[in-house]
């Protein structure tokens, strides 16, 4: 049966300014907890999905936030950075009323049928039906805060105030005199936390009775007040090591502890990026699938490197700035040229190192060979992972004995010390007469992909098989200060002895 309350507009409730209206207006007081729990359930009978935008989260983490919610329980979030942590915790707004009423004045959100502050108290046996109500918003019902070393009690519950106690001629004895910290101010509303293992272990404490008992404790103040809060909590597993712990009592508080993680599949992440990235819809700027899939890749392949720390985690954020750079890349490669539009390229990458040099946290290891170095590996990796979704693997070519090597004729071209520069800043023309100059190459592109008519991403895929083939050790390469110059493997083997003789 539907109370006569649910049954009015946004008007209408809105039009309710006291009390006495409230009450005849048939509404009824209700915790945050049993609102989140209430309107989660109409929500999965009506099939609206609340966390839109989560991508890759559909079969594990957002089932796991909606049977915490329906078990009523505070959340920890546990992963790695870059993992929507704190994303799914603001659109957990989404579940909350769109309006709720509120004593008018009130610090503490009162709700007018279950007044919680000594305010609210007295203005209720003062005005009785008279009390004046207010409405809040939502959006106003959201909370979140930092934790850093320095957050201290009076931030989070609260402390006296003497330049209140003085203005107001009251004794430090009357609760008056207290200033409420963020948390008694997110009465009602769904309080978080970020990165909890940074907030010290003695404020961490100061949390129990909050989560447990729904009561705190100010300076001589003994305060009963029966907050009702959705705490949810973020935190690294790094964190557990590097800077600090989450306290084992205020763990054993939390109802349910959800572990995220990187999306599943490359084409998930994909999704992500194209949803994230600011620069993503330039209408003069082209970038094909295969170089939008390298993105994706170089990501996960510095998840796996022997060279990034895994435990910090490698964020999504990567991909997300990796693309903007890339498009940002051949943006300024056409102003330069003055050309109106124009398509992606290998070498474009080159922009995208910036947004990989200052995202993975190296080990020893990857910090002696630098984060340079790291970031052109990383997508040297990436090109050689996703050739063989395209074109023959050239490992298993050297391995057979029946299969013609359709790489051979490239190869000699580049033995017999032919060499291209693929130069950052190529025009349109002299980057597709540059690759035009390897005989056999378009032709291979041709065979390996059946139906291509674009012939800019011909191009790209001219250039993708000069990059592989590095990978495969077939060719090598070497950085120019404006660009990359292609070569003859063994030669460029034989030139370095002969720069190594003449040093010596």
């Amino acid at each position: 049966m539907v109370k006569a309350y649910e049954k009015l507009d946004q008007d209408s409730k809105l039009a309710i300014k006291t009390l006495g209206e409230l009450k005849k207006s048939g509404y009824e007081a209700r915790s945050i907890k049993d609102e989140l729990r209430e309107n989660l359930i109409q929500s999965i009978k009506d099939q609206v999905n609340v966390f839109e935008g989560i991508l890759g989260y559909d079969d594990t983490v957002i089932p796991d936030v909606e049977r915490a919610i329906l078990s009523k329980h505070n959340i920890n979030l546990l992963g790695l950075r870059g993992q929507a942590k704190t994303r799914m915790a603001r659109l957990m707004v989404n579940l909350l009323d769109e309006y709720v009423p509120v004593v008018e004045g009130s610090e503490l959100n009162d709700d007018p049928l279950r007044p919680l502050s000594s305010f609210a108290h007295q203005l209720i046996e003062e005005k009785g039906d008279g009390t004046p109500v207010s409405w809040l918003h939502r959006d106003e019902r959201f909370t979140e805060k930092l934790a850093t070393p320095d957050v201290s009690i009076a931030d989070l519950i609260g402390d006296v105030d003497p330049i209140k106690a003085a203005a107001l001629k009251l004794p430090y004895s009357d609760e008056r005199v207290i200033h409420y910290g963020l948390v008694p101010r997110s009465h009602r509303c769904i309080f978080v936390i970020n990165e909890l293992p940074d907030l010290q272990p003695r404020i961490q404490v100061a949390l129990f009775n909050i989560l447990q008992e729904g009561d705190i404790q100010i300076r001589g103040f003994k305060l009963r007040l029966p907050l009702e809060i959705q705490f949810v909590f973020t935190a690294n597993p790094e964190d557990y090591t590097n800077r600090g712990s989450i306290v084992t009592p205020l763990k054993d508080r939390l109802g349910s502890q959800i572990i995220t993680h990187y999306p599943k599949s490359i084409h998930t992440g994909l999704k992500i990026t194209e949803q994230e990235a600011k620069s993503a819809n330039l209408e003069h700027v082209q970038v094909n699938e295969i170089a939008k899939l390298l993105i994706e890749q170089i990501a996960v392949e510095a998840r796996t490197s022997e060279y990034v720390d895994v435990n910090s985690g490698v964020s999504a954020r990567l991909t997300i700035s990796s693309y903007e750079n890339l498009v940002s890349s051949i943006e300024r490669r056409l102003l330069r040229n003055n050309e109106k539009e124009g398509s992606v390229r290998i070498t474009d990458f080159i922009g995208v190192i910036p947004s990989i040099t200052g995202k993975i946290e190296l080990v020893y290891e990857g910090e002696q060979e630098g984060p340079g170095i790291v970031a052109h590996n990383l997508i040297g990796k990436a090109i050689r992972t996703l050739f063989t979704d395209y074109f023959e693997d050239p490992d298993e070519v050297r391995k057979s004995r029946e299969k013609v090597d359709p790489y051979k004729k490239i190869a000699e071209w580049f033995g017999e010390e032919n060499v291209i520069d693929v130069l950052n800043d190529y025009s349109e023309k002299n980057y597709r007469k540059e690759l035009d100059k390897v005989p056999g190459l378009g032709d291979l592109v041709k065979k390996q992909i059946k139906g291509l008519k674009d012939e800019s991403l011909r191009y790209f895929l001219m250039e993708f098989v000069l990059f592989a083939l590095v990978e495969y050790s077939y060719l090598s390469k070497h950085t120019l200060d404006n660009g990359m110059r292609i070569d003859d493997l063994i030669g460029s083997m034989f030139s370095g002895f002969e720069e190594d003789e003449e040093n010596m």
